[in-house]
């Protein structure tokens, strides 16, 4: 068996990540200027306003996510993220969390329509999508670290190539489960390709497509603090930090740090994707004015009558 030819597979591989380096390192560097600028943009923007001020935003998100009860939960965890000293690190993970979500999503949500619209493309990326999902984590961490350095830019390009995966195969799903029928009818009506899409394909998909970036906010999450090893900071940091020193408290606090995040943003996330139920009010409203029209239809002819009867009087010649 050791008489076997080895594949230098590796070695290829180490050698076309060093060519791209080289030959694509000018577009490397602009992408970790405005990667970079857009984290510290937006960390200043979590991190400068009082802690309660940033507590109150997301927990009116949640309310208008789900309702009152997530709002408070989210508040209530998040005073624990104050409690516990982890505040400025869980700021830092948030940011680099919603930016490589955005990137991920929007790379995602149109290779998923191609895929959908196309069975060639869908059959050239689903293996490049499994690769994507099985590699190990802390691999996508090397090539990042090659290209972009140390710091949090190739902890966020590393993010969006691991979460990649699951918003292009559910937006794929989510389309290619639309009634066949319903795009045939937008068909007979004379619809573009482009309205089906926006008006029946998109809307009828949006409970898969939702499901995708809650999935691909998780992997950024998990993998926000895997990126921790190459200079990243914030959450990640100090859990690789507690486990250098074998601090037991400090990995705790992050951990439980980042438990909270991710329920927030789960929680967040799946209840834009379901409908909210109305109240009863609402419903008791609503009864009522169909009610009301009703009696007012049923009226109409009484109504009517009335006028012509009115109307044939004021015809009739007066008496002398």
């Amino acid at each position: 068996m050791n008489d076997f030819p080895r594949l230098p597979l590796g070695d290829a591989v180490e050698g076309g990540v060093r060519w791209l380096i080289d030959a694509l390192g000018g577009f490397f560097d602009v992408v970790a200027v405005i990667f970079g600028g857009l984290y510290d943009w937006l960390d200043a923007s979590l991190s400068t306003p009082p802690f309660w001020a940033v507590i109150l935003v997301i927990a009116a998100f949640a309310y208008w996510s789900k309702g009152l009860m997530l709002a408070i939960g989210s508040a209530l965890g998040l005073l624990v993220i104050v409690a516990v000293g982890q505040w400025a690190n869980a700021m830092d993970s948030l940011a680099l969390v919603i930016l490589a979500a955005v990137v991920a999503i929007a790379i995602a949500v149109p290779l998923g329509i191609w895929a959908a619209r196309s069975d060639r493309v869908s059959a050239v990326l689903r293996p490049v999508l499994d690769f994507l999902q099985t590699m190990p984590a802390f691999v996508y961490l090397i090539p990042a670290m090659l290209i972009f350095g140390v710091g949090p830019v190739p902890g966020m390009v590393a993010t969006i190539v691991f979460a990649l995966a699951p918003g292009v195969r559910l937006t794929e799903l989510g389309i290619r489960g639309v009634d066949a029928e319903i795009v045939e009818a937008g068909h007979a009506f004379g619809a573009s390709p482009g309205r089906i899409l926006r008006q029946i394909q998109l809307p009828l998909a949006m409970p898969s497509i939702m499901a995708g970036v809650n999935q691909v906010i998780m992997l950024s999450l998990s993998m926000v603090v895997i990126a921790g090893m190459v200079g990243a900071g914030g959450l990640g940091g100090a859990v690789v930090q507690s486990l250098s020193r074998i601090d037991i408290a400090l990995g705790v606090e992050a951990g439980l740090s980042v438990v909270i995040l991710a329920m927030i943003l789960d929680r967040v996330t799946s209840g834009f994707s379901t409908p909210r139920e109305r109240a009863p009010k609402t419903k008791d409203a609503a009864t009522a004015a169909t009610a009301t029209a009703a009696a007012a239809t049923a009226d109409e002819p009484k109504a009517a009558a009335s006028t012509s009867t009115t109307a044939a009087d004021d015809r009739s010649p007066v008496a002398v």
